[in-house]
Parts: structure tokens; C-alpha cells; sequence
């Protein structure tokens, strides 16, 4: 697989708390000039991001970002914000409380809550696989299939952990069909980012992969 192809299924992030709008210029910039799927970049600048690519690059943003423990309406007041700020994805974060005290049932609400706020738009769901048991990553791959979700994604990279090739391979086994899995988080190199697509992930968060061909 060719670093072309790769960069494809890149979501181009920063999403540092210290982020400027300087230097989410220039991942946007890195982003069109290299061909990635989008950039991840906070809310905040989705307005001016949308603007500056002017339909060259879909615009990604969080919410319920990092800790995933807002409530509902705020998560779904987030969501309709960015989409009409011009956000073309939506990454959201799941409650883990929730998840560890079996509240399957909101859990599920919720995301079809901020799906039907995406408006048409990707919704990719981060569940923070570094936190969970086994058991609990297949329940939420049962989980955000029945609630219509795009995207199961791994981490928001801002945890103890990030994506892992184990479980990659776990999720594309146990989500359904037409639920993609997107590898986020600690995704260093060329090599670790065709091992994920190979076990399944379609699209990968990073920034580091255009680093090194900066670098190259």
C-alpha cells in the first residue's frame, strides 16, 4: 500500500488546547496538499476552517470532547452548531460511566440523538478502548451499529491510551454492516498505519504521517 493511499484515510488532527488558529491553517493546508480524508480540528475554528478550505477539505470536529460525560443536550447543541458552522464529520464521545454502569439503553439514545443533529453528516463514535474490557468494546460495537452511527472509532488520543492493532481487529469483527472503524490515537508511522487499515480501519487519526513526509 502506497503512502498516497494511506493519507487518504487520514482525519489530519490537532486538537491541543493550545491550538491557534496559525497553526490550524497549517494543518488545513498540509491536509489539501497531501490528499487526506479531512482535518479534525476543534469547534471552535470549524466557522473559519470551512471558510478558508472552501470545499477543498470536509472539516471534522469533536464533541463531548475528551471526557465524553456532557449531557445529551449539550452534545446534540454542539453537533448542530458545527454542522452549521460547516462541519462535515462529527466525532463524539460516548459516556463511559454510562458503558460501566450499563445504561445501554441511553447510551444508544444518545448517539441517535447526535446522528439525527449531524443532518446527513458523518457521525463517528469514540468509545476510549484504553478504558474498556473486552467485553465492553463488543457491546458498544452492538451498540453504535442499532443506534446508525458511520464511524466506531478508538480513542480520542487525550486517555491513558490510543489505538492498538488488537483492537482494531476486535471491532471490525463485531461492529455490522456499514459501520466502519476509524484507528485514532499514538498512530506513529507508515508501517503501524497500513497494519491498522489492514485489520480494518478505514480511516485513522493522526498528524504525525505527514510530519514525516514534511520531513522526507
Amino acid at each position: 500500500m502506497d503512502k498516497k493511499e494511506i493519507l487518504s484515510k487520514v482525519d489530519h488532527t490537532l486538537l491541543g488546547v493550545d491550538s491557534t488558529w496559525a497553526q490550524i491553517q497549517t494543518i488545513l493546508d498540509d491536509a489539501i496538499k497531501y490528499e487526506t480524508a479531512s482535518a479534525c480540528i476543534p469547534a471552535s475554528y470549524v466557522k473559519r476552517a470551512a471558510e478558508y478550505v472552501n470545499g477543498k477539505l470536509p472539516i471534522c470536529t469533536v464533541i463531548g470532547f475528551p471526557n465524553g460525560y456532557s449531557t445529551t443536550a449539550v452534545k446534540v447543541f454542539e453537533t448542530e452548531d458545527a454542522v452549521k458552522n460547516g462541519a462535515s464529520e462529527i466525532d463524539m464521545v460516548i459516556n463511559v460511566g454510562d458503558l460501566k454502569d450499563k445504561r445501554y439503553d441511553e447510551i444508544e439514545a444518545e448517539i441517535k440523538a447526535v446522528k439525527n443533529a449531524c443532518h446527513g453528516k458523518l457521525l463517528k463514535v469514540i468509545i476510549e478502548t484504553c478504558l474498556l474490557t473486552d467485553d465492553e468494546k463488543i457491546k458498544m460495537c452492538e451498540i453504535v451499529t442499532a443506534a446508525g452511527a458511520d464511524y466506531i472509532k478508538t480513542s480520542t488520543g487525550f486517555s491513558k491510551g490510543g489505538a492498538t492493532f488488537e483492537d482494531v481487529e476486535l471491532m471490525k469483527k463485531h461492529v455490522g454492516e456499514g459501520v466502519k472503524v476509524k484507528a485514532a490515537g499514538g498512530i506513529s508511522s507508515f508501517d503501524d498505519a497500513e497494519k491498522f487499515v489492514e485489520l480494518g480501519a478505514m480511516r485513522l487519526g493522526t498528524s504525525r504521517l505527514i510530519k514525516i513526509m514534511k520531513n522526507s
